[in-house]
């Protein structure tokens, strides 16, 4: 597999309890699915991919925090998760360390891009579960990133926080990252009997247009419930609305990069 086959995406939202996490789990889950070659990285020191994925770590074991301070390479940290069928460079809080410490750093933007460049050639796809905070960890996978894929819930602020969001990707395009580009939003959590979910909903298709998935995330109890038995919602309930739903966005998003599914 050569390098230039390999997209590597950043989930993000600086907004919390969007379903950014989830997003980016099930769409990993999903894409294995679908044969390809899958690394999750966690980029959120509340560790919930991670979790999410049924990885519990030891105090001892590495993380990707010792892959941003360059204490360990990134291939010695990645775990294999067998029954999602994934790669995952797994996190929990010390990553709130190497945050403090590449604010120090003078090429902070670009250590995650160094660190995982070489991961480019194993895989078709790299997915970065960014944290809900416009910081250095988001700055670095943002840098990183070839696109970004937006989780959205459509409510009375969401769009308030998508200008933020989206001023950020400029400004990172301006200086650090000129290619990055925004890969699409997803309407996540959505409720169809939601009055303000529809009218949200049309909003975003007016201002993105076709960066707007087809595929709509619905609010559904077994995609909440998936993570606290370490599995993607596929997984766990294959037949549920919310895993037929990822299995949609990971059909949607390898047509949108023209690559059969």
């Amino acid at each position: 597999m050569t390098e230039n086959n390999c997209r590597v995406v950043a989930v993000a939202n600086q907004k919390g309890g969007v379903g950014k996490t989830t997003t980016a789990l099930n769409l990993a889950a999903g894409l294995a699915e679908l044969n390809r070659r899958v690394l999750l990285i966690d980029m959120d020191p509340q560790g919930n991919s991670s979790t999410g994925a049924g990885l519990e770590l030891e105090p001892h074991e590495p993380t990707v925090c010792e892959v941003l301070l360059k204490e360990r390479p990134a291939d010695q940290v990645i775990r294999r998760i067998e029954g999602m069928g994934i790669d995952l460079l797994p996190a929990n809080g010390d990553l709130t360390a190497a945050e403090v410490a590449l604010m120090e750093v003078e090429d902070r933007a670009h250590v995650l891009k160094s660190q995982i460049e070489g991961l480019r050639a194993l895989y078709h796809h790299i997915i970065i579960d960014c944290p809900p905070a416009l910081n250095v960890l988001t700055l670095n996978a943002l840098t990183a990133a070839d696109g970004v894929l937006i989780p959205m819930q459509c409510e009375y602020y969401a769009l308030e926080g998508l200008t933020a969001l989206t001023s950020t990707i400029e400004q990172i395009q301006d200086s650090v990252n000129p290619a990055l580009e925004i890969e699409g939003l997803v309407r996540t959590m959505y409720d169809v009997r939601n009055n303000l979910s529809g009218a949200v909903s049309r909003q975003l298709q007016e201002h993105f247009g076709d960066k707007v998935f087809a595929t709509v995330i619905p609010r559904n109890v077994r995609v909440a419930e998936a993570p606290s038995y370490g599995q993607s919602v596929i997984q766990y309930d294959r037949e549920s609305r919310g895993a037929i739903a990822y299995l949609g966005l990971a059909g949607e998003y390898l047509r949108r990069r023209s690559v059969p599914a």
